[in-house]
C-alpha cells in the first residue's frame, strides 16, 4: 500500500512539474496556483495519495455546489472569500447567513470541514487548499446540544430541504447520532434530496468519540458513508469506526483545517474524511455535468483502490476501498439504474409499514335464489288463558280420547278384585253378651 502510494505521488509530481513548465511559456496562469513545496500544502498528503492533483488536470469543481450542514463556515476571506454563495441558520441560535460559528467547543468544526472540501488557498499557491477549490459552498449552521434552541432532528430535516431548494449538488454531513435508527422526519428530508438528484455524503463516526459502530445518518439507505484511514491507508483505530453501510474510505488522520479565525489547525476523524469524498464528488459532477447522483456514487466505489486482505467486495472497515479521484473522473463506467448504497423509499415501504396501494376488489356475480313460498296468514291474537283451535285439535281432544277409556278400564278391574276377595273370607260370629 505504501509503495503504491509513493509511486503515485512521484507520478503526480512529474505531471505537476510538466504542467508548470508548459504554463510558464504561456501568458495565462493556472486558475488556482498550487505550490506542493509549501509546508502547509505539502502536509495535505491526500492530494497525492487520493490522486486529487491528477484530477485537477481535468477539473477543480467549477459549477458544482456543496452544502455543508455543520456548525457554520467562518468568514475567512483568503479561504472562503468567493466560495460561500449562500447560507442559513436552522438552529435558532445563529445568524441568518449561517456564517456565525455555533458551539463553544465545536464552533470551528464547520470551517474545518468546508476548507477540506472547497477551500480556495492563497493566491500564490500556498496555504491550505480544498479538494474541489473551484466549487461553491452553502453554509447551513446547526447547533449541537445546548448550542441550539431547536431539536437536532428538526434542524437536520430543515437544513436538508433548504440545501436542496438552494441549489446543492452535494450535501456533506460530518456528524453522527450514535444510534442506528433515525427520526421519521428524516425519511422525507433525505428522500427529498435523493429525488432531486443530490449526492449525500456522511461521516461514519469515530471510536475515539465513543462510536463503536456507525450510527444515523450513516445508516440511512442511499447515502455514501465514509470510513477513515491513516497515512498508510490502514483503517484508523481511533479516527474511524466500522459498519456494513460504509461505502468508501478516505484519510481521517493527520488532517488540517482552517478555523473560523483563519488559523490552520490539526485534527482527525471521519468528519474530515467525508468532505474529502464530497470534494471528489464535486470534481466528478464538474467533469461530467449531466451525470446523475447515483452514477457519481457508483463511480467513486467502482474505482476505489483495493485494500489487501479486506473483505470483497465490501468490507465493514473500508467499504469498497480507498477513494481515487483521478480514476473516478476518467474511468469508463456504465450508468446504473439504482443507487448502489440502497433505496430509502423501499426501506420505508418495508420497515415503516407504509400504506401499500389497495388491491383491486374481485367482481362477484350475485347468485339468484328462488323465492320462498308465502307464509300462512297469522291468526288473530287471543287470550293466553283460553285454548286455541290448534291446541284443542292437537292437544286436548286426543288427550280426552285416551284418558276416558283408561279410567273406565281401571274402575272395572277394581270392582272385580273386590268381589273375588269377599268370596274367600269366612263369616265371624259375635255373642250377645258374656257372663
Amino acid at each position: 500500500m505504501t509503495v503504491r502510494r509513493t509511486f503515485r505521488s512521484a507520478a503526480a509530481i512529474v505531471v505537476v512539474a510538466a504542467s508548470v513548465l508548459l504554463l510558464g511559456a504561456s501568458a495565462t496562469p493556472p486558475p488556482i496556483p498550487d505550490d506542493p513545496a509549501d509546508p502547509t500544502r505539502a502536509s495535505e498528503y491526500w492530494l497525492d495519495g487520493a490522486r486529487i492533483r491528477e484530477a485537477w488536470q481535468t477539473t477543480r469543481g467549477e459549477g458544482v455546489t456543496i452544502a455543508v450542514i455543520d456548525t457554520g463556515i467562518g468568514k475567512v476571506p483568503q479561504v472562503f472569500g468567493d466560495a460561500v454563495v449562500g447560507g442559513t441558520d436552522v438552529s435558532g441560535a445563529g445568524t441568518p447567513d449561517g456564517r456565525t460559528p455555533l458551539g463553544a467547543v465545536d464552533g470551528n468544526h464547520g470551517s474545518w470541514v468546508a476548507s477540506l472540501a472547497a477551500g480556495r488557498g492563497a493566491a500564490d499557491g500556498t496555504g491550505m487548499i480544498g479538494v474541489a477549490p473551484e466549487a461553491n459552498l452553502l453554509s447551513i449552521s446547526v447547533g449541537f446540544g445546548a448550542a441550539a434552541a431547536v431539536p437536532f432532528t428538526e434542524q437536520v430535516a430543515k437544513g436538508m430541504r433548504w440545501a436542496v431548494d438552494n441549489g446543492a449538488d452535494i450535501i456533506n454531513l460530518s456528524f453522527t447520532t450514535n444510534t442506528l435508527d433515525w427520526d421519521e422526519s428524516w425519511d422525507d428530508a433525505f428522500l427529498y434530496a435523493f429525488e432531486h438528484d443530490v449526492v449525500v455524503v456522511v461521516a461514519a463516526g469515530n471510536r475515539g468519540s465513543g462510536t463503536n459502530i456507525i450510527g444515523a445518518p450513516a445508516t440511512i439507505p442511499g447515502v455514501l458513508t465514509v470510513g477513515g484511514v491513516d497515512q498508510t491507508g490502514t483503517a484508523s483505530v481511533e479516527a474511524s469506526t466500522q459498519g456494513i453501510t460504509i461505502g468508501i474510505s478516505a484519510p481521517s488522520e493527520g488532517l488540517i483545517g482552517v478555523s473560523a479565525d483563519g488559523t490552520v489547525q490539526p485534527w482527525r476523524g471521519t468528519s474530515g474524511a467525508a468532505p474529502i469524498v464530497a470534494g471528489v464528488a464535486a470534481l466528478i459532477r464538474s467533469a461530467h455535468p449531466d451525470i446523475k447522483a447515483i452514477d457519481v456514487i457508483n463511480r467513486i466505489i467502482q474505482t476505489a483502490i483495493p485494500v489487501p486482505d479486506a473483505v470483497k467486495p465490501r468490507d465493514p472497515l473500508y467499504g469498497y476501498g480507498l477513494v481515487d479521484a483521478a480514476a473516478a473522473i476518467s474511468a469508463d463506467i456504465a450508468p446504473v439504474t439504482e443507487n448502489p448504497m440502497g433505496d430509502l423509499a423501499e426501506w420505508i415501504r418495508w420497515f415503516r409499514r407504509a400504506e401499500a396501494k389497495p388491491e383491486p376488489e374481485a367482481s362477484v356475480t350475485p347468485v339468484a335464489v328462488p323465492p320462498l313460498p308465502a307464509a300462512d296468514a297469522p291468526s288473530e291474537a287471543g287470550s293466553p288463558l283460553l285454548p286455541s283451535a290448534d291446541s284443542l285439535r292437537y292437544g286436548t281432544l286426543p288427550l280426552i280420547a285416551l284418558t276416558v277409556p283408561g279410567i273406565l278400564i281401571a274402575l272395572g278391574v277394581t270392582a272385580a278384585a273386590r268381589r273375588i276377595r269377599s268370596a274367600r273370607v269366612p263369616v265371624r260370629q259375635i255373642p250377645d253378651s258374656e257372663e
